[in-house]
């Protein structure tokens, strides 16, 4: 899903505000807020931009709005009422300056340049008492993973207060994307952003430069990148029932589903030459599906669906699993509302929220996903959360590859010499915010040029942002044991924060 907007017209920081509340009271959700420094031939101060989108409402235009603010200028903070916008106001004024009066806890999201340095000078949240401890877990773990800080605040064996501390990396990723080389050629930098999300970032990305130059793909670009966008659902949704199994010790469907995951990344190797679906999507471009690919692929689904349906049953009946899962890092449909939680997580809680059901000017308006959540919003309504998506995307693959009305090879080759090397105009003094429901949830590129076309802001945001939160609302009141099975349960990114 695009919005292009012109940059024109601007609000006062205070009207953009007035608004925002205004667009939070009638129910729809804060996707974004977000600012940067004004560019040189602009007035010196912040700009602005709110993001806000009204759920369950297919074909919508999201609702964006653009403020300027004075250097350093303070204003009301609106996390006192609508939680949500506790992260967005703590990142607009780590990396802006601007002041949210009133906010409850003002600590530095990214840790970004020269504060990088002040980060274990940083005082953690205390819960005092004399048989209160603390546990400090990282930042760098035993695991093959990249960092993140967690101190547990507990009473005996039960947790009070997780403090999550993530920011110990940076690639300049934002900066890279304004700095090298042109728009249209930057994709496999985009495709990096978040190693095991390639294909709903390409696609975030490539929607947003089409947008902005006014150029139309065909049915068939947009019917493979839907089935690349699945596999790649498909295949990080195995990853971590994977490692749900794992932290339970129950190897035998743990390694059921490793079997299946790597059918599935070889199939995408096959189909675009990478496991994890790079170089699936370029700008006016997607892999095309002949027969032979056509009938790759369904063989490895069709081999793949009673397996997982079975590995899933197994799961599902095991009264070791329910007992150690259900009850277990509850997070109400409330808290998820208020945190303003995306993706499978808010879906778990009985949020109704999946940018795919939204996207009118998209591949899924005519060929929906089946949706469902769950209700409960704990460890077990996590996994099955993501059983039944898993199985949605795999039903939906099959029956998208053996539609014989669905032409899937009229699509330009994304490593075709002409299609490489073709050269994108963008639109003058335009704004476009592009979405794409990845694995966790919606991926959000927006994107902005000057009076010439040429890029000068680009913004990124994975759903781990405000998911991080989600994670430590739910191990309140849980033992320091069930950590394992609540992270895994969110499977978070640190890449998708540390940008």
């Amino acid at each position: 899903m695009t919005s292009l907007h012109n940059t024109s017209h601007m609000l006062s920081l205070s009207e953009l505000l007035a608004q925002c509340q205004q667009g939070l009271e009638a129910n729809f959700v804060l996707m974004s807020l977000f600012g940067r420094t004004a560019h040189p031939d602009e007035k010196a101060g912040v700009i602005v931009t709110a993001v806000l989108l009204q759920p369950g409402t297919p074909g919508l235009t999201p609702r964006v709005l653009r403020g300027y603010a004075e250097p350093g200028q303070r204003y009301p903070s609106l996390t006192s009422q609508f939680p949500a916008a506790q992260i967005y106001e703590r990142e607009l004024w780590e990396q802006t300056g601007l002041q949210p009066e009133g906010h409850p806890w003002l600590k530095p999201v990214r840790y970004e340049g020269p504060r990088q340095g002040q980060m274990g000078d940083y005082p953690f949240y205390k819960v005092r008492g004399a048989e209160v401890h603390e546990v400090g877990v990282g930042p760098i773990h035993a695991g093959v993973i990249e960092p993140g800080h967690f101190r547990f605040m507990c009473h005996g064996e039960q947790v009070h207060h997780l403090e999550i501390q993530l920011g110990y990396q940076h690639r300049g990723v934002e900066a890279l994307l304004l700095a090298r080389h042109a728009p249209e050629r930057r994709t496999p930098i985009v495709e990096s952003i978040v190693g095991d999300s390639a294909v709903a970032y390409a696609w975030a990305w490539c929607a947003a430069l089409e947008s902005m130059a006014d150029q139309s793909v065909s049915v068939a670009t947009l019917a493979s990148r839907a089935i690349g966008l699945e596999m790649e659902r498909l295949a990080m949704h195995l990853a971590t029932l994977n490692g749900l199994c794992t932290d339970i010790a129950y190897l035998q469907p743990a390694a059921t589903y490793g079997r299946l995951r790597t059918a599935v990344i070889n199939a995408s190797q096959r189909a675009c030459g990478n496991r994890f679906g790079r170089g699936w999507i370029r700008p006016g471009a997607a892999k095309p599906i002949g027969d032979a690919l056509r009938q790759d692929l369904l063989t490895t689904l069709r081999a793949f669906l009673p397996d997982f349906q079975e590995v899933n049953a197994l799961v599902c009946s095991s009264r070791s699993v329910r007992a150690r899962f259900q009850g277990v890092g509850v997070v109400s449909s409330q808290a998820a509302r208020d945190l303003g939680l995306s993706g499978v997580v808010a879906r778990a809680s009985g949020i109704a929220l999946d940018v795919r059901a939204a996207q009118s000017d998209n591949f899924f308006a005519t060929y929906p996903v089946p949706h469902q959540t769950q209700s409960n919003g704990d460890c077990w309504a996590r996994m099955c959360q993501r059983m039944q998506e898993a199985e949605a995307s795999t039903q939906w693959l099959i029956d998208r590859l053996t539609d014989p009305t669905l032409n899937l090879i009229n699509t330009p080759d994304p490593h075709a010499p002409g299609v490489a090397s073709a050269a994108w105009a963008l639109q003058p003094h335009a704004l476009c915010v592009s979405w794409v429901e990845g694995v966790r949830g919606p991926v959000m590129l927006a994107l902005e040029t000057d009076t010439t076309g040429k890029l000068i802001h680009a913004k990124v945001q994975d759903p781990s942002l405000a998911n991080w939160f989600g994670l430590a609302m739910a191990l309140r009141n849980n033992e320091i044991s069930d950590f394992p099975i609540c992270n895994k349960s969110f499977d978070l990114s640190y890449c998708g924060n540390d940008l």
